[in-house]
Parts: structure tokens; C-alpha cells; sequence
């Protein structure tokens, strides 16, 4: 047999058995056994503080020789080293890594340039661009970087394929003449504010950004240049980044549904390789998603569906990944000479915080139309890398071989006109103009229709679904009546076939039975299936996962001081304070590191902010200047909620102990508005100023 007919033999056996042999997956654990949908990420779960399995992109893309790490400096050789493994768009003049300006912004190192924030913005980078072709790395959508060069600090949300998660470090000494040294970061305080343990940014208009004109003006005036990013930039590049974060917020959806929706044992695997296919056809049609068929519904829907109703009856929720929009220089007519008065830009209003509980935006119900296309599009989201063009160029070089199927459709002239009109079984839909020799529109089976395109040009257009439109046959119309035929390449079904055939292997046990979507081992499996094997690449080998220091879990109030015992009235803060400010990082400001004897001077120095963020709680939300401490998502893991901490004797015993210490200090009873008068961030610092070293 030639490898075109054995293709099809195995097509049509796969299709078959695809159909007949699905199960529905088999027990899962816990229901959701209350009325509201669950949410895809607990922010109050924030996961272990190290990958549980693999390592982050970062990691991998800066890696060394001999476990070191390879970090470009000054910071615009490490942009152009991202640069170099994406693929540039010729159609745009904008870079592949898209890179914004944020002098004053919502981030912990908002206040790092202080006062100086238009001499040293905050730089914010996201990749939104496919890798170049043979590239081992997938960025698009998975690599995110703040840099502050005051801090001398990169703050990097990447991709860890292998567990399914982003991982947040932090590369601290980055700075002329130092040693960068890489740190996984406390996932407790990362996750506070990126509540889906993925990348945040604002939505439009981007105020914060140098989009905004005032912004860019100051940047402008400052006189300095900023690793190579024009001050003055428009509303595209932070809108790439916007859109770029949305689409990465879902990435934990699609996970959850390939590792908890499909379910386990055989059923399971089929459901994740018809996921898979239906991937791959959606790639190879450019996003143009084809109508479910039995098969499909079989193989993923049934399985799907089923889990659904039995774990989320109420469905999945995904919450917003975007905050509102925030103009720090509202209502400003001149930027103040006072020093002071520029450290009053830092404050973010309650309402602004990222510390805020945010609403769900987006849900997933099993029993909803668009269900498994959804599923289908997330997983698309893992199959496009850089081995991609290969996979497309496997295809076109056995164009000649691949098999082929004909449609026909039946076709009416327009009265008095040159446009026929043509239908066909399965809901498919043509018009044409026969003057221009134009298709006007044309649906396959029902999906959206493909644009306009000559009809001596349709050789090479995709159809939803993958498939190839070989040719149009309008010899047999008379005046634009009568039979049109098509025939169409079977590529998308080539792959599905693949696909199928590779889960009944070994290597593709393996894949489909991987905790994780593994995008990249998929599509190179596929194409040794396709008699075109790609070796992995021989990347050095990253330095080993690790923490600056250990975290504290929420609640754990022992075994936490160095020194002595500590206090009983003070021991509370390490219970509820520990798992953000017992750490190596001075944002946010870490008051409970050091040695017991030492503790009462530490927490009297950021007394006022502790009583404002405590007293907070016992305020209505509309009347809250900044967010109550700890945040809200994270009250859950302490076993509270905003209503109980409000009326919490352990919360409220945390602030008799700071009213006590502000009372010693000015003679009177703290007063939260008496404190705010100059704004909060006119309040003492958590931290005693410390002098630079000359």
C-alpha cells in the first residue's frame, strides 16, 4: 500500500473506532455540591511556592552552561534575546515583544523610583508573537517581565509547560557590574493580586501607560531614554498586552478541563486526542472552527458533558483578569517640584487595588452550544510552536498524495443578475459573482463563512476544519445554474486520523496521560507519525528551582522567629501576616523578618499603615481608603471571610496593638481619618529608611 491509501485506511478505521469505542469518563472526585459555579483558580490555593514539576520558561530560555543562568545586560540585549525567537509580523512595525512605560503604577515596586518616577519608570513587557519557525520556545502568551531599575529587580511571570501553571520569579542584583540571581517567588503574595495565578494588566484606555499623552509628555521631559522604547507610543502596543493577558488567564481553563473534564483511564485518553484533533484542524484553518460532528461529540462532548454535570453543575468561572482603568495624573495640571508631593502619586485608591477581589468574567458550563469548541480552542492555544511550520509544511509536500473528497452543490441564478446562489447537504452555502469570476462567500458546513476569493485563485483556501479547497468545477453550470463541485484536500482529516492513531501508541500513552498539555512533545509525535521526526533541541540545562527563603503557610504562627520567643500579643501577626511579610522582599515590606527581640520596634515602625489596614476591615466597602489586610481572596485559606475577619478577636487584637503603640507615641487615640489627612502614602514607612552606601 502507498503511504496516501494507508492514510486513509487508517483514517477510516480511526474515525470508526473513535465513534463506536467512547465510553463516558469514569468516577470523579468531589462534586460541587453548591448553586455557584466554581472557580477555575482558587486565588486562596495559590500552589506550591516551587514547580511540583518541571521548570518556567524563563528559566529554560536563559539557561546557561553548568546550571549557571545567562542573563543579557543592559536590559535591551535581554529584550532583543526574546526577540530573536519570535516571528516578526511584515505587516507591523512593532516589535515582537511589546514593551510599555509605567512611571506610576500598581505594582510592589510602585513606590521603588520614589520620587523619580518619570527617571525611572517601571518597564512592563509581554510577548503576544508566535514562535519563529524551529524555535524550542513557545513565548506567545507566556512571558511576562517588570523591570525597575531603581530596585536593580526583573519581576517574570512564565510558562511551565510541564505542570500546567505559570511560575513567578523574581531575578534580584540586576544592575551594571552584578550578579543576577534568579528566586522563585512566594506564590502567597504573587496570587493575591493575580487572583488566576496568571499575568494581570489594565484595560483600556491604558491611562497608566506612556499612552496616555500626559504620561508620555513627563517621560519626555525627564530627558533620559529608556532601553530603547519610545516614550510616546499609542494605544497598540498596551492593547497587544491586553490582549495578549486575556488569552493567557485562560490557559488554566483548558488544563482543567484536559485534566479533571476528560477524566481517567482509556475514555479519558480518547477525550484529550479528540481534543488534540480538533486542535490541530483549527490551527491548520487559521482559528476557523468547524461545526462538531458525531464523532467529536462522541469522543470529547459526551465525556465532558458528563464530568461537568457531575463537578461543576453550576459550571466554571474565570475571574477577571484585567483591572480598571486608573489615571494617576487625574485632574493634575503640573507635576510638583516637592519631593513629597510627588510620593503622593504612589497612592492606589481602594477601588484601583489589585489586592480587590475581582468578579468572575468569563464561564464555562458543560451543558452551554459552545462548550467543546471552547475546550477545542484552549487546547489550540498549546499547538502552534515553533515545530508548527513543519507540521504545515509535512502536509503541502504530500499534497499530491493526500486524499481528497468532492462536494457538490446545487446551484440558482439570480434573476436578472450575475450572482448564483448554491446549497449543499450539511448546511453548506456558496454565492458567487459570475462577472468577476468571485466567490462572495461560502460556508462549508455551517460555521461562519470564509471571505471572498477569486475563483481561479481557490487552489490553497482553507476551509474550517483544515481542509484544503483543491479546486472549483463550474464546467457543468449553464447562466449560473446547475451543479458545482469542489474538491477539497483532506489535510485536517489527515491530522485528526494522525492524532488517533498516535493514542493508540506508547509515546502517545504517555502525552495523553501527562498532567499537563504537552504541546510541544504533541505536535513533534504527530510528525514522526508523519514520517517526519524532530529531534528535541539540545538546550543547557536550567539551574535548579529555588526560594530566597521558605513561606509561611496562612495561619502558621510557630517556629517562625530567630532569636527567642516571641510574644503572646505579638504572635498573632505571624499568624495572620506571615505568609506575605515574613520573607527576603522589602515590597511588600517584610516587617516580620528578623529576630524576635527585635519584633515589637519592627511592627511599631509601620504601626500607622498596620492600623489602617486593619481598621479598614471594620468599614464599609464604598468607605475604604485602601484594601483591609490580609486581602480578601486570601481569607478563605484562613479559614474567614470579610465578614467574620471584621468581627475577628484575633483582628481585632492585632490592632490594639499597634492603637497601643500609636497611642504612646502622640498621647491620644488613633483616629483612621486623622492618619489619612496627608494621604496614605504620607504615613511612616513599613520599613526604617536605609542609607545608600557610597
Amino acid at each position: 500500500m502507498n503511504g496516501p491509501v494507508r492514510w486513509c485506511a487508517r483514517l477510516a478505521g480511526s474515525l470508526l473506532a473513535a465513534t463506536a469505542n467512547m465510553v463516558a469518563a469514569g468516577p470523579l472526585d468531589t462534586p460541587q455540591t453548591s448553586g455557584a459555579a466554581a472557580w477555575v483558580v482558587n486565588p486562596a490555593e495559590p500552589g506550591e511556592h516551587l514547580p511540583p514539576l518541571g521548570q518556567s520558561l524563563f528559566d529554560r530560555l536563559f539557561a546557561g552552561e553548568g546550571g549557571a543562568n545567562d542573563l543579557p545586560f543592559p536590559f535591551e540585549k535581554l529584550l532583543a534575546r526574546i526577540d530573536r525567537e519570535l516571528a516578526r509580523d511584515p505587516a507591523s512595525a512593532l516589535p515582537p515583544v511589546k514593551r510599555v512605560l509605567i512611571p506610576l503604577g500598581r505594582s510592589l515596586q510602585r513606590t521603588a523610583a520614589a520620587p523619580d518616577y518619570f527617571d525611572y519608570p517601571r518597564v512592563v513587557v509581554g510577548v503576544d508573537s508566535p514562535p519563529a519557525a524551529g524555535s524550542p520556545f513557545l513565548l506567545k502568551d507566556r512571558l511576562y517581565i517588570g523591570y525597575q531599575e531603581k530596585s536593580a529587580v526583573l519581576e517574570v511571570i512564565s510558562y511551565n509547560e510541564a505542570a500546567g501553571r505559570f511560575e513567578f520569579q523574581l531575578v534580584k542584583d540586576y544592575r551594571p557590574g552584578g550578579r543576577p540571581q534568579v528566586f522563585y517567588a512566594n506564590r502567597n503574595i504573587c496570587v493575591a493580586c493575580h487572583q488566576n495565578g496568571a499575568p494581570i494588566f489594565s484595560r483600556a484606555l491604558w491611562d497608566e501607560t506612556n499612552a496616555n499623552p500626559a504620561i508620555a509628555a513627563l517621560l519626555t521631559a525627564s530627558g533620559r531614554t529608556f532601553y530603547g522604547i519610545p516614550p510616546e507610543r499609542g494605544v497598540d502596543v498596551p492593547y497587544a498586552i491586553d490582549n495578549a493577558v486575556r488569552r493567557a488567564n485562560r490557559f488554566a481553563l483548558a488544563q482543567r478541563l484536559w485534566r479533571e473534564g476528560c477524566g481517567e483511564g482509556e475514555a479519558g485518553r480518547r477525550c484529550r486526542a479528540g481534543l488534540v484533533a480538533a486542535a490541530l484542524r483549527l490551527r491548520l484553518a487559521d482559528g476557523r472552527m468547524a461545526v462538531p460532528d458525531a464523532a467529536l461529540e462522541e469522543s470529547v462532548g459526551r465525556p465532558l458533558r458528563s464530568a461537568a454535570a457531575r463537578r461543576w453543575p453550576a459550571g466554571l468561572a474565570l475571574g477577571r483578569s484585567d483591572l480598571p482603568n486608573r489615571n494617576p495624573l487625574q485632574g493634575t495640571t503640573e507635576w510638583p517640584a516637592s519631593p513629597s508631593a510627588r510620593v503622593a502619586f504612589s497612592h492606589v485608591p481602594a477601588r484601583f487595588e489589585p489586592l480587590l477581589p475581582r468578579p468572575a468574567e468569563a464561564w464555562w458550563r458543560g451543558d452551554a452550544p459552545e462548550a467543546i469548541s471552547d475546550a477545542v480552542a484552549g487546547v489550540a492555544e498549546f499547538v502552534e510552536d515553533g515545530d508548527w511550520p513543519r507540521l504545515q509544511a509535512a502536509l503541502a509536500r504530500r499534497a499530491a498524495r493526500l486524499p481528497r473528497r468532492e462536494v457538490t452543490l446545487s446551484c440558482t441564478a439570480a434573476p436578472g443578475g450575475y450572482v448564483a446562489d448554491c446549497k449543499g447537504e450539511g448546511g453548506a452555502s456558496l454565492r458567487f459573482d459570475r462577472r468577476a469570476g468571485r466567490v462572495e462567500r461560502f460556508s462549508l458546513a455551517g460555521e461562519p463563512p470564509l471571505p471572498g476569493f477569486p475563483l481561479r485563485g481557490a487552489q490553497g483556501v482553507r476551509m474550517a476544519g483544515g481542509d484544503v479547497l483543491d479546486g472549483v468545477e463550474v464546467s457543468r453550470l449553464r447562466d449560473g445554474a446547475g451543479p458545482l463541485r469542489l474538491r477539497l484536500r483532506r489535510d485536517g482529516e489527515v491530522a485528526e486520523a494522525t492524532v488517533l492513531v498516535l493514542a493508540g501508541s506508547a509515546q502517545g500513552l504517555s502525552l495523553l496521560d501527562a498532567p499537563a498539555i504537552a504541546g510541544s512533545g504533541l505536535i513533534r509525535a504527530v510528525l514522526a507519525q508523519l514520517g517526519e521526526p524532530v529531534a528535541a533541541a539540545r538546550l543547557p540545562v536550567p539551574a535548579a528551582p529555588r526560594l530566597e527563603r521558605p513561606a509561611s503557610a496562612p495561619g502558621v504562627a510557630t517556629g517562625v522567629a530567630t532569636g527567642g520567643a516571641v510574644r503572646p500579643d505579638l504572635a498573632g501577626f505571624y499568624a495572620w501576616c506571615a505568609a506575605c511579610h515574613l520573607s527576603a522582599e522589602s515590597f511588600p515590606p517584610n516587617f516580620l523578618q528578623g529576630p524576635a527581640a527585635e519584633l515589637e520596634a519592627r511592627i511599631r515602625q509601620c504601626a500607622p499603615r498596620i492600623y489602617v489596614r486593619l481598621a479598614m476591615a471594620r468599614r464599609a466597602p464604598s468607605g475604604r481608603v485602601k484594601t483591609p489586610m490580609p486581602p480578601a481572596s486570601m481569607l478563605p485559606a484562613f479559614r474567614s471571610d470579610p465578614e467574620a475577619w471584621a468581627k475577628s478577636g484575633d483582628r481585632a487584637a492585632l490592632e490594639a496593638v499597634v492603637a497601643a503603640q500609636l497611642r504612646s507615641e502622640s498621647g491620644r487615640e488613633p483616629d483612621v481619618d486623622r492618619l489619612l489627612a496627608g494621604g496614605y502614602e504620607a504615613l511612616r514607612p513599613c520599613l526604617a529608611p536605609v542609607a545608600e552606601a557610597r
